[in-house]
Parts: C-alpha cells; sequence; structure tokens
C-alpha cells in the first residue's frame, strides 16, 4: 500500500481547504492508498504533518495557494496543485501522484460545477489567422439577463462543515449566474455573516438550505425556498435556479402572494401579526435582547400561572394537603414552572445576544440568580452578562480549525458560565436581592394613595404603544414579582391591556357612523382579543389613526389600573383574560375586578367617539377604499 502526505490549503476560503482534504482523504480509500492530510486554513494550520509521516511517504500531494515550509519535504517526490482540482479531479491527481495510472476508473466525487476551479497555469496558443473549427461542446451556464438580489441561510446539524460548504457553494453559483447573494451561517457557533431587515427586504428570492430547524418569522412577506444543505453543496445553481421557479410565501398565504394587505375587517389577526412582525424587525440593541428573553418566559409563566390559578378551585389552602389535585397543579405551576421563569428569561437573553453559546451560561445565571433571591431583576443582570460575556469569547477565542467545534459545546459555556456564576455570586446578586426585596416590601405595605399612582402608572403604560415596549415593560414589571407573590400589579396590568380593544370594539358598536366598513368588523374581532387580554387587537385603529385613538386608550387604561389597585384586586395567573375570572380564588374582589374593566371601556370608547368626526356612508366607503 502506497503512502502518501498531502497539504491542502486555500488563501480564500476555510471550506475549499476542508473540501479538498475529504475528497482527497476519501478517493485516496476507494483507490487503496494510506494518506494524511494537513489543513492550512486562514485561520492557522490542523493536523500537522510529523516528520516521521513525511520520511515514510512514497509521495507529497501540495493542493495549497498557501505558503508553506516546503524544506521539510526535501527528498521526496511531490506533486504540485490546487484545492480544486484536488476537489474536482482527485482520482487523476492521486494516481498522477503516485504513478499509477493502470489502477481501475473511480468516480470523481465532486459533480461538475460543485466547485470552480481555481485559474490553472497554461501555456498561451500559438496565433494562427484562421481559427480552427471547434468540436461541439456544452454551452457554458447562462449568466441572468436581469441580475437578483438572493439572502440565504445555511444550517446543519452539528454546524460545521457542511454549513460553510453550502454557503460557499451558492455563493459561486450566484456569482456564476450573475446575482447578488448574502448568505446566513448558522452554525455552532451562531449566526455568522447575519442578514439584516433591510437584505431580507430588498432581497427577490430567500433559500433556506438548512438540515435543521431555522425560523422563518423574518421572511414572513417573502418568497421562501427550502431545502438541504448537501443539495446546496453538490448543485448550487440548480438549488439558485429551482428557489426563482418554485418559492412560496410562508404558510402559502394567498394574499401575500398578490402583494395585497388584507382589510382590517376581514382578516385582524392577520393585520395584527403583519403589524407586530414589523414591530420586531424594527427591534435592535438591549430592548431586543429583552423581548426574546420575554418572548420565551410568558408561555412557561402563562402555564405555571393557569396551573397555580386551577389548583385555587379546590380552596385557597387546598394545596396544603399533600397528594391532593390541588397540590399536584401548585407543584406543577409554583414549584416547576415558576422556578423556570427567571433562568429561561436570563437565558434568552443571552442566546439573543451570544445565539448558541450563550444559553448555557444564561441558563445558569438566571438559576443562581433565583436561589440567591435576586428575581427577575437578578435575571435581566445574569442573562445580559451571560449574554455578553458569550459574546466576546466567541469572538476573542481563536482555535484551529479542528477544534473549534469545542468552543460552542465546551470551552464558552465552561468559561462564560463560571464567570458569570462568579460574578452573580461575589458581586451583583446581594445588591439586586436587597433592591428586590425592597420593592417586595413597598408593594406590600402601599398606602391607598400610592397603590393607584402605580395603577394609573402601569395601566397607562399598557395602552402606550398597545403591545410595544412601553407595554411589555409594565407587564415584565408585573410578571416578574408573580414570584415575589406579589399579585396588585398583575391584576391592574392584565385589565388595563383589555381596554384598549375592548373600548374601541364598544365605540364601533355605538357610533358607526365614525368608522368605515372594515373598521366596523374589525371591531367584532377585536372584542373576542381584549377579553383575552391581547391589547394587539387595538393596533390597526391605533395605526390608521394614532391621534384620535391612542390618548382614549391610554386615560381608560389608566383609569383602569387605578381602580384594580384602589379595590385591592389580586390576579394570581399571568394571563387569560376575562376567562380566569371563572376560576375561583384566582382573583380576589371579582365583581370590583370586572367593574374596573368596564368602567376603562366605557371612558375608552367614550372619548374615541368624542374625538373622531362622524361622516356619511359614502365618505367612510371611499375611505375604505
Amino acid at each position: 500500500m502506497k503512502k502518501v502526505v498531502a497539504v491542502t490549503g486555500s488563501r480564500a476560503s476555510a471550506a475549499h481547504t476542508a473540501m479538498a482534504a475529504e475528497a482527497l482523504e476519501a478517493t485516496a480509500d476507494m483507490l487503496g492508498y494510506d494518506i494524511r492530510v494537513e489543513r492550512i486554513g486562514p485561520d492557522g494550520t490542523s493536523d500537522r504533518l510529523s516528520d516521521v509521516e513525511i520520511r515514510n511517504a512514497d509521495v507529497v500531494i501540495l493542493a495549497t495557494d498557501q505558503p508553506d515550509d516546503q524544506d521539510r519535504f526535501q527528498g521526496k517526490n511531490i506533486r504540485r496543485s490546487t484545492p480544486g482540482e484536488a476537489i474536482r479531479h482527485t482520482a487523476r491527481l492521486l494516481r498522477e501522484a503516485a504513478g499509477d495510472r493502470e489502477l481501475p476508473q473511480v468516480a470523481e466525487l465532486a459533480s461538475p460545477g460543485t466547485v470552480p476551479l481555481e485559474p490553472m497555469p497554461v501555456a498561451p496558443p500559438a496565433p494562427s489567422p484562421v481559427p480552427a473549427p471547434q468540436p461541439s461542446r456544452a454551452a457554458p451556464p447562462p449568466v441572468a439577463e436581469t441580475p437578483k438580489r438572493i439572502v440565504a441561510i445555511t444550517s446543519c446539524p452539528t454546524g460545521i462543515a457542511h454549513t460553510f460548504m453550502a454557503a460557499e457553494a451558492l455563493n459561486k453559483a450566484a456569482r456564476a449566474l450573475g446575482h447578488q447573494i448574502k448568505v446566513e451561517t448558522q452554525g455552532s457557533v451562531g449566526a455568522g455573516n447575519p442578514l439584516t431587515p433591510e437584505e431580507i427586504e430588498a432581497a427577490d428570492v430567500v433559500i433556506i438550505a438548512a438540515d435543521t430547524n431555522v425560523a422563518l418569522d423574518r421572511f414572513s412577506n417573502k418568497r421562501v425556498y427550502s431545502t438541504s444543505t448537501g443539495r446546496a453543496l453538490k448543485g448550487g445553481k440548480e438549488v439558485i435556479a429551482t428557489a426563482f421557479e418554485k418559492a412560496q410565501m410562508p404558510g402559502d398565504g394567498g394574499d401575500a402572494a398578490t402583494g395585497s394587505k388584507p382589510a382590517a375587517g376581514r382578516n385582524l389577526a392577520g393585520e395584527v401579526e403583519r403589524l407586530k412582525a414589523e414591530r420586531s424587525a424594527q427591534r435592535t440593541g438591549p430592548y431586543k435582547h429583552l423581548m426574546t428573553g420575554v418572548s420565551y418566559t410568558i408561555p412557561v409563566v402563562v402555564a405555571g400561572g393557569l396551573a397555580i390559578a386551577l389548583s385555587f378551585m379546590f380552596g385557597i389552602d387546598a394545596a396544603n394537603e399533600e397528594g391532593s389535585l390541588a397540590a399536584a397543579l401548585m407543584q406543577i405551576g409554583g414549584q416547576a414552572a415558576f422556578a423556570l421563569m427567571v433562568p429561561v428569561l436570563s437565558g434568552y437573553i443571552a442566546f439573543s445576544i451570544a445565539d448558541r453559546p450563550g444559553l448555557a451560561p444564561g441558563l445558569i445565571g438566571g438559576m443562581l440568580a433565583s436561589q440567591i433571591g435576586a428575581g427577575f431583576l437578578g435575571g435581566l443582570a445574569s442573562g445580559f452578562l451571560a449574554g455578553y460575556i458569550a459574546y466576546y469569547l466567541k469572538n476573542w477565542i481563536r482555535l484551529p480549525q479542528n477544534l473549534e467545534g469545542l468552543k460552542p459545546v465546551l470551552i464558552i459555556p465552561l468559561l462564560a458560565s463560571v464567570a458569570v456564576g462568579l460574578l452573580m455570586i461575589y458581586v451583583v446578586g446581594a445588591p439586586i436581592a436587597a433592591i428586590l426585596s425592597g420593592l417586595t416590601a413597598w408593594l406590600s405595605g402601599m398606602t391607598s394613595a400610592n397603590a393607584v399612582f402605580l395603577g394609573l402608572l402601569l395601566g397607562g403604560m399598557m395602552a402606550v404603544d398597545m403591545g410595544g415596549p412601553v407595554n411589555k415593560s409594565a407587564y415584565t414589571f408585573a410578571v416578574g414579582l408573580l414570584a415575589s407573590q406579589t399579585y396588585l400589579p398583575m391584576a391592574a396590568v392584565m385589565a388595563a391591556g383589555m381596554t384598549p380593544p375592548l373600548g374601541l370594539a364598544l365605540a364601533t358598536m355605538i357610533a358607526k357612523n365614525r368608522f368605515t366598513p372594515d373598521e366596523r368588523d374589525a371591531g367584532k374581532a377585536a372584542a373576542v382579543l381584549g377579553i383575552s387580554f391581547i391589547t394587539e387587537g387595538a393596533i390597526p385603529f391605533a395605526a390608521k389613526d394614532p391621534l384620535r385613538v391612542i390618548p382614549p386608550a391610554i386615560v381608560g387604561s389608566a383609569l383602569t389600573g387605578a381602580l384594580s389597585m384602589l379595590f385591592g384586586c389580586m390576579l394570581r395567573a399571568p394571563h387569560g383574560g376575562i376567562f380566569v375570572l371563572g376560576i375561583p380564588n384566582a382573583v380576589t374582589n371579582v365583581g370590583l375586578y370586572a367593574l374596573a374593566i368596564v368602567v376603562g371601556t366605557v371612558v375608552t370608547a367614550g372619548l374615541v367617539i368624542v374625538f373622531k368626526k362622524p361622516g356619511t356612508e359614502a365618505t367612510l366607503g371611499a375611505e375604505a377604499a
């Protein structure tokens, strides 16, 4: 068996270095050669050849455009090549290097067009006055007449080789076809070359070349084509051509295909989702990271809060009886779900900042915040600490290519977790726990005047932007206090969040001459969203006429929040709207709580009617059109 040593290296592409090495190893195995390959990538050398391996080798293949210490190969039979030839014509290269031209034919691993060849030095042709007839050959791939804009995401389960090789193949194919492309790689160390909202908006098509689940939230209004990394790697041009032909809108929405926006009354839920998606795309910086953490925390808190509320059906102290259903529900909600609230909040704030490497240190920091009594404030601190520590470690630590896979699963989680843990235990944890304890004590001992003022503040915040940053800040504050068994703010926040859509729904029923037919239809849907505590049901009305809708909503919500606090209403469930009112003991002072919601709804509706001018059926119909 002949012994071969090889060096692969591409100055411009780590993917080419890896592809050439893998092709040589696989083809040498089929030909019966013993081979060792050293890789020289942009980030350094891996699998370096030892002196013994070089001394025992029969032949040396240098498939590289990188500088190399060639003195170590003195006296050896050297075959010089390029990474492109090693990928495209691997078997031929190995035979020629070893002098075994009589071996049986072996298929080349790379199909034509998978990877463009680097230019090979060739002698210039002799000048000829009359061009010689050329044999017929396949036409070169057509270049796009009108360049298109493409955005793509590549991701494989391990997030290492195929992720970047597929990205390289798509980049090469798009350039060959005359298109513009940007590829985001969702690798093991997080997202690389991330797509911006502007780039997504300008794209003609989105290609998802992934063997894992990729979130499509960012592409709700774009045509998307999904395939595997293997197909992108082997046939980038075919994937791009197929994408332009077969890409579809996510969810196959009919209105989206025509580019028309649904009327508010016909599809209020769809309009709400569209406006929420636009808001999400505009989030940046710490607010974006906070909202990511909150969005992942809400389902945990809602499930736990409702489980606790259900336990109260059997009596306010029924959970104290061991083995009972009430005790089991309390264990599910209070001891399991609520115990996860702060770690999940912290973990997904860190995840938003540093991607997957930030998740473990964020979860661990959040658990420590819970254990030392720092609560949700400590979770916020640990999430941002873990995220930024993991983010900078990811960028600062440089390892050989064959060790890169250790960064996201070992090195970054370990270092970031230890750093965040020590900071929480010795530096920031105790002060934050003291702040939370003081806040809880103040809320528990509030006077009526202070309670009314806090209710006004939280209630008004819920209606300022109806699901935006101010709304979510008030909601996060109230939800965070549930873990400290402080229930007054939660009741005020939920009641105030229900009144904007309920008030607008009531206004559309009472004063039909102030609303278009579509708005009157939307009012019916807004009523359903309102009783479900989905404040965003008022967004389409506010977006269309903010000056006449938002101020009345703020006044009504602030009044509702103040009344809820004044009446001493407490809510043990963080969501559910009117449906939790029927759960015994989930809400205290249920009658007064319902009265607070009704008063805010009526005030909102009355002010909207006063602010909006009446119109005729003709003018309202023309406005709708």
